[in-house]
């Protein structure tokens, strides 16, 4: 089990942040659920010919930026010494170091303890090694606890008896719907990042074609929302999804999986990678197929892999969300409802809410080639590159 009980200091402003979302990106003002085709004003219709993807890296850090003012300002000369805090992700890839660069850095700020601020990301995304991070912490005396849940059916009760020893649970990267923690979701509203995945494949397949889709978990709500806002995004068209396979959140199944498929259906050209280590280990598949050409992929995240696929051009797009923002935003959130009540916190939230009254976006956009030296200068502002 690998743990994390220190911290690093990483300079970021949130100032900073909102003026790259401003001049380096299209910035977003309110909600930040458009499902648009991330710049692009118009879609593929069925049988009209491949479109050239225009991409947006748009997040929701104006909002945010606000929300998390209110928060420390709420927190002002109140007592945190008592404020005992962890985000524990659900597997140990990429995508999450930006999640611990902003979860730390809101720890700085608000002046917690580094040994009061503990990171942990499963090494092989087992449940098990989850559990048994949350049965420590638990033994630590956690106050609360962001978690983006493995496997959220099995979380409900655990989740439960920790809500009811006051124990704040905080869901991220993915809803927990019908669990003590269904009230807040902090993350990409998983449906709009589907729905923009499948109007970019729509878009670079010309609106007909063949696609298979892979993902770490058939069950998971992040999983099954932005699946069925992908396939929403090509009804009208005469793209078909031919699988829908469980890489069990392992890359070297995603890689092979993604290897049968190209082999066994000649007729596929398009491939969705849902986790963040999918858009990776497909393009491996593709270029060992060598169909670079004729298969196109869309994926979900922004991990260093696929950012280069992206600049090779194997990877088409990209959906990014803002998992420094979970962590960030997350580490505000678990400190006041500690020293605030959850009552006090919430009604600090609310006018930030989605119109669902329970996602707090952090954003959502789409990376191409042509906008992908943008996205990356904000990561390197962030601290992430």
């Amino acid at each position: 089990m690998i743990r994390s009980r220190t911290s690093r200091t990483v300079v970021v402003a949130t100032a900073v942040i909102i003026s790259l979302a401003a001049a380096g990106c299209s910035k977003n003002s309110g909600s930040s659920t458009s499902t648009g085709s991330g710049g692009s004003s118009s879609s593929a219709s069925a049988g009209s010919a491949p479109v050239k993807l225009a991409g947006s890296v748009t997040f929701n850090q104006t909002n945010l930026a606000k929300l998390d003012a209110a928060l420390k300002s709420a927190l002002a000369g109140k007592d945190l010494s008592k404020v005992d805090i962890a985000m524990v992700v659900n597997v140990a890839a990429d995508y999450w170091k930006a999640g611990q660069v902003g979860f730390l850095k809101g720890c700085s700020d608000l002046g917690i303890a580094k040994s009061k601020c503990t990171y942990f990301a499963p090494p092989n995304g087992k449940l098990t090694e989850q559990n048994s991070e949350l049965e420590t912490l638990r033994s630590q005396g956690v106050t609360g606890y962001s978690i983006s849940a493995i496997d959220p059916t099995s979380a409900a009760g655990t989740i439960h008896t920790d809500v009811q020893k006051g124990i704040s649970v905080l869901a991220i990267d993915s809803p927990l719907p019908g669990t003590d923690a269904a009230s807040l979701y902090l993350g990409t509203p998983n449906y709009t990042a589907g729905f923009q995945a499948g109007t970019a494949m729509k878009q670079v397949l010309g609106g007909k074609g063949k696609v298979a889709i892979l993902v770490g978990s058939l069950t998971a709500s992040n999983a099954t929302q932005r699946i069925q806002g992908f396939e929403d995004a090509l009804k009208g068209t005469q793209i078909t999804v031919a699988q829908k396979v469980n890489d069990n959140l392992q890359a070297s199944t995603a890689t092979s999986d993604a290897e049968t498929i190209l082999a066994n259906n000649p007729d596929v050209n398009g491939l969705y990678g849902v986790y963040s280590y999918d858009g990776p280990a497909l393009a491996q598949a593709v270029t060992s197929a060598g169909k670079t050409a004729s298969v196109h992929i869309v994926s979900d995240d922004s991990d260093a892999q696929t950012l280069k696929f992206i600049q090779s051009g194997v990877i088409s797009g990209t959906v990014v969300q803002m998992p420094y923002q979970q962590g960030y935003t997350g580490a505000y959130l678990l400190a006041a409802e500690k020293v605030l009540g959850k009552d006090k916190t919430m009604a600090l939230v609310k006018p930030y809410l989605e119109k669902d009254g329970s996602t707090l976006s952090s954003g959502v956009g789409l990376v191409t080639k042509s906008d992908l030296s943008a996205y990356q200068s904000l990561e390197s502002q962030l601290g992430i590159g």
